[in-house]
């Protein structure tokens, strides 16, 4: 649906149609709000196409997770969309132009500088600090876009900056997965799911775990060489040690579950890694002397290197990756409390709210 064109007290203001996040515990308000406009030289206005659904958005939602910018606000972080106008000092991307958006760095601070812009110091990310992507429209500097291949689907395609370039970063430059590496995946949604496709691809030995059978049978079908039910088993530690032969060289915890983290811990073998992928804002009860005596190694991971995405574009057009595989439910923004009661249910891969 385009913007519409209302006039608001003698003045002609153009509209759209957005989803905003009010307060904690209430449906998002689908309703009519102005249409970002460009007030600095490298704002970008882009034309939404599609936006995938996060478990970051139902921390906020559900959980009282504070956002930076306080409600009401327009949540939504992983879009792809059109170019539709640019500010008087942009360069790099075009009108029309076909889009991704990812997190805004700064470029200055010591991480940008040396090459870690996913932990910049000024980090500010779309339906957080910044009105997001439920919505028809949403702006952002340009130096955040990505160029999407004309190859690649557009709608199918938003869920790369956040569900496929977090997982590439966990898996090759965090947990650094490495040929016969036994590696297990805790949590086989929408991130853990691409964890073992990466790690797969990477030469890894993957044992993919979780509660949902249908999320296991996909894991085999992308890579896994074994699957755990977490609940069909008396202990998950112990099948996983017993499949590997002692215990992974990496488990990687996509969940952010404090105890599927000790869970993760206990399954990997000594001197092994654990990368933390889920987020949680509680602490894991660990065996602290075990990380110590027996030099265990616990890294986390977070977002992902614009240096990566043509490496992710070329594994995508060439077969390797299967982005086709991950999108599970589709649902217009007027629906979109709908699309996250199927998120809450736990069952989909990756949701995504379509524009038109």
């Amino acid at each position: 649906m385009e913007a519409q064109i209302r006039e608001i007290g003698g003045v002609l203001m153009a509209k759209m149609k957005a989803a905003i996040f009010k307060e904690t515990n209430k449906p998002l308000e689908v309703t009519e709000i102005d249409k970002p406009v460009i007030e600095e030289d490298e704002d970008v206005i882009v034309k939404v196409v599609a936006c995938g659904l996060c478990h970051t958005d139902l921390g906020y939602i559900d959980y009282g997770v504070p956002t930076f910018k306080k409600p009401p606000l327009v949540l939504g972080h992983e879009p792809s969309g059109i170019v539709e106008e640019i500010g008087s000092k942009v360069t790099n991307v075009k009108v029309g132009d076909r889009v991704l958006i990812g997190p805004i760095t700064c470029g200055n601070c010591f991480y940008c500088r040396n090459g870690r812009e996913n932990i910049c110091q000024s980090m500010m990310m779309i339906g957080n600090n910044l009105d997001g992507a439920f919505a028809e429209y949403v702006k952002v500097p340009a130096r955040c876009l990505v160029k999407l291949p004309e190859e690649l689907p557009l709608k199918e395609s938003c869920v790369i900056s956040d569900a496929v370039v977090s997982p590439y970063h966990a898996v090759k430059r965090r947990a650094k997965v490495g040929l016969g590496d036994w590696v297990a995946v805790f949590g086989c949604g929408g991130v853990g799911i691409n964890c073992v496709q990466w790690a797969n691809l990477a030469g890894g030995l993957v044992i993919a775990v979780d509660i949902m059978d249908h999320k296991l049978q996909l894991a085999k079908e992308l890579g896994a060489v074994a699957i755990v039910n977490a609940k069909k088993v008396e202990n998950v530690p112990k099948e996983v040690r017993k499949i590997s032969g002692g215990g992974v060289d990496i488990a990687m915890e996509c969940i952010g579950n404090p105890d599927v983290i000790t869970q993760a811990f206990d399954a990997t073998r000594d001197g092994g890694k654990v990368c933390v992928v889920g987020y949680s804002f509680k602490s894991p009860p660990l065996k602290a002397a075990r990380l110590m005596y027996r030099e265990m190694e616990i890294t986390g991971s977070i977002a992902g290197l614009v240096s990566d995405y043509e490496r992710i574009f070329n594994l995508i057009k060439t077969g390797k990756f299967r982005v086709d595989r991950l999108i599970t439910s589709r649902y217009p923004l007027d629906k979109i409390n709908e699309a996250f009661d199927e998120l809450r249910k736990g069952e989909a891969i990756r949701i995504i709210v379509e524009m038109e």
